[in-house]
């Protein structure tokens, strides 16, 4: 079994210390790919440069995350336009609204996300994005040049099922995450998942964040990292109706094809 990681923060400080035992375990559980997801102006040069480091295990995105947005500036934009023309990145972003937590004033988040939005537009390469409680924001700015990008994931996804079919309806994909896993939170996604099609299912651990609840054993550390991808395959799998493998062949076949992997 062959699985595709789309979203992993191995950039983290916390993986600083094993990074390689990190990656050595992943492989002994079946991911043979990672997306390493850039997401700052410090971090979108790190992705791409753990991309170069595993070729033919790594890819990256290059991106602000909105929690990020104020950091982006004429001299951000530069960086970005750089960084996507590499090979190793695969799609820009992280980028979107985060109207959750709210850690960048909401008009700096809507100017960081245009202004990715339209670097997408010029790079052709797809989009990965981030939405938390801005949906109607989100959707106002994506879907009016949505005809004109390439493909769009909606990475992590946690809401609801009109959401859901908002994004399907603009042609998305949908990466899925732990929260699946969550009994406080993601109950909802365990009865919606089985509406995506499977061509636009995507999965992922958003390590070092989001480590299932219901892992067992759970570890001592308390820090996700990509070996427990399978876990999060055979929750989706359970909740859709299909067998682990079935799961398991068509995201990764989905990843491939999304991020243009060999």
């Amino acid at each position: 079994m062959q699985l595709i990681d789309i979203g992993a923060n191995l950039t983290h400080s916390s993986f600083q210390h094993d990074l390689d035992a990190v990656v050595e375990r992943a492989r002994a559980h079946g991911v043979c790919r990672m997306v390493i997801t850039g997401a700052s102006r410090e971090g979108s040069p790190a992705a791409l440069e753990l991309a170069r480091k595993f070729p033919g295990l790594m890819a990256a995105t290059a991106g602000i995350h909105p929690h990020h947005a104020s950091e982006f500036d004429a001299e951000t934009d530069d960086l970005l336009r750089e960084l996507v023309a590499a090979p190793e990145v695969r799609a820009v972003g992280e980028t979107g609204l985060d109207y959750h937590r709210d850690l960048s004033p909401r008009p700096t988040q809507l100017f960081a996300f245009e202004r990715q939005l339209e670097i997408a537009l010029d790079c052709g390469k797809p989009l990965f994005l981030h939405q938390r409680d801005a949906h109607a924001d989100f959707i106002s700015l994506l879907k009016p040049v949505r005809d004109r990008l390439g493909a769009v994931v909606v990475h992590c996804f946690t809401g609801t099922r009109e959401e859901l079919f908002d994004y399907l309806d603009l042609d998305c994909h949908i990466g899925i995450t732990g929260w699946i896993c969550d009994e406080r939170r993601g109950t909802h996604l365990r009865e919606i998942v089985g509406n995506i099609p499977a061509n636009r299912l995507m999965i992922e651990t958003d390590s070092p964040y989001l480590l299932p609840r219901n892992l067992k054993p759970m570890p001592s550390h308390r820090r996700n990292e990509p070996m427990f991808l399978g876990h999060i395959c055979a929750e989706l799998a359970r909740d859709r109706g299909e067998s682990l493998e079935a799961t398991a062949a068509a995201t990764t076949a989905t990843a491939m094809q999304f991020f243009g992997l060999d």
